[in-house]
């Protein structure tokens, strides 16, 4: 699909995320050995513990080339990285909470739930970003644009703008779906990436749908949302960091995610784009903070843009705790933005159809695999799913669930020996 040819920027090696817990800093190293060397500096007497963690996310890291068997993609929703916690993983092997901490501070990426967080997901994700950690420079819209390009090359056909209502069935299959103008696009498979649920609305009563499994998906428990401040900055006011920042004004941030909708902000993550000029100073910023969808939910129904004003009060308080919070690691910031621009779960429900406007889509519980855990079959024999509400989230998450959904219509298929 061309995704490599785009212009990525690797972070730096020796500090590609920054985890800051109530003015403690810890830098993580790209490398196995060289991330559990440097954690190692921060918690001497733990050196051993920190390398049986790493040697566990590299196992995990390892075998995921064989994610993609046929005999393991069945196995992997009963194996026991999926249903091990993983905070109950870190307090025995590394007994010190502020250990745990320090190795959980760039897990901003996934919802740190310490009651239901599968080891798998952790395990997985933390072990990505140690073996490689890169940027895109102009944006991560450039991969859809890419990605729909090659479709079109390919003979596809991309449509936008164009809502699908409803799929339409026979006696015992989907034959189409139908969009917002009445059009009806027929097929003989359908792939749904979209969440779940709304799949679910989208079928409607259908005779393919027992009503317990439809309830038992729209049911489902989410994950957190995130709200976010984009800010675009003065030229030349903040230089570039090369790095994902994590910053915390206390421990325990493995309930950083269930903090009350009346909370004060207790941590963030900062990002920044690569300069497109190739100057030393960075044009735009995100701060991203977990927001609980009971934070929005009064608003939900109402359209972007025609919120009222006590929404966008809420959103100026947030985006300015955020902000406050972030000038103690950013000396200046304030002063340094040119206009800021706040989104809410309620914006990602909208815009995506995401149930709550779910940063991590559906959540999956260590204790409950069989309920929380989708495969990409349905009842309905040639609909799938396919997204992060399936398997893993993120890029990588998003990657591995599309061959895992492609291959119930052509068979296994293992990108790692195409």
């Amino acid at each position: 699909f061309g995704l490599m040819d785009l212009p990525w920027v690797r972070m730096d090696s020796d500090a590609f995320d920054e985890v800051c817990i109530g003015g403690r800093q810890y830098l993580y190293a790209n490398g196995f050995d060289n991330f559990a060397a440097r954690m190692a500096d921060y918690f001497p007497r733990r050196r051993e513990h920190l390398k049986r963690y790493v040697t566990t996310l590299k196992e995990v890291n390892d075998n995921i080339v064989h994610s993609f068997d046929r005999r393991s993609a069945e196995d992997v929703y009963t194996q026991s990285l999926f249903a091990r916690p993983a905070y109950g993983f870190l307090k025995e092997l590394l007994e010190d909470t502020d250990v745990i901490d320090a190795v959980s501070g760039a897990s901003l990426k996934m919802e740190l739930d310490p009651d239901t967080l599968p080891l798998y997901i952790f395990a997985q994700i933390n072990a990505s970003f140690i073996s490689s950690a890169w940027r895109l420079r102009g944006g991560g819209a450039q991969i859809g644009e890419r990605l729909a390009d090659s479709i079109r090359r390919m003979g596809g056909t991309v449509l936008t703008g164009c809502e699908a209502t409803a799929f339409i069935e026979d006696s015992d299959r989907l034959t189409a779906v139908r969009l917002a103008d009445g059009e009806c696009i027929h097929a003989d498979w359908f792939i749904s990436d979209i969440h779940p649920a709304a799949t679910m609305r989208l079928l409607g009563e259908s005779r393919l749908i027992r009503r317990i499994y439809r309830n038992r998906i729209i049911r489902m428990a989410n994950t957190a949302g995130m709200f976010t401040v984009n800010c675009e900055l003065h030229e030349g006011a903040v230089p570039y960091f090369n790095r994902n920042r994590y910053m915390y004004g206390s421990g325990d941030i493995w309930r950083l995610c269930r903090r009350t909708a009346d909370a004060p902000v207790k941590g963030i993550m900062i990002s920044c784009q690569p300069p497109e000029d190739g100057s030393a100073s960075t044009r735009n910023i995100d701060i991203l903070t977990p927001m609980p969808w009971t934070e929005v939910e009064q608003w939900a129904g109402t359209r972007p843009m025609r919120r009222g004003e006590e929404y966008e009060a809420m959103k100026r308080q947030r985006a300015g705790e955020c902000l406050s919070f972030a000038e103690r690691y950013l000396p200046g910031l304030k002063s340094a933005v040119k206009y800021a621009y706040t989104s809410t779960p309620l914006s990602y429900a909208d815009y995506t159809a995401t149930a709550e406007g779910s940063a991590y889509g559906v959540r999956k519980d260590c204790n409950d695999l069989m309920y929380t855990l989708l495969t990409p079959r349905t009842p309905a024999g040639n609909l799938l799913l396919t997204g992060q509400n399936l398997n893993l989230h993120g890029i990588l998450g998003v990657s591995m669930t599309s061959f895992m959904t492609c291959a119930e219509i052509v068979g296994p298929v293992n990108p790692f020996i195409i």
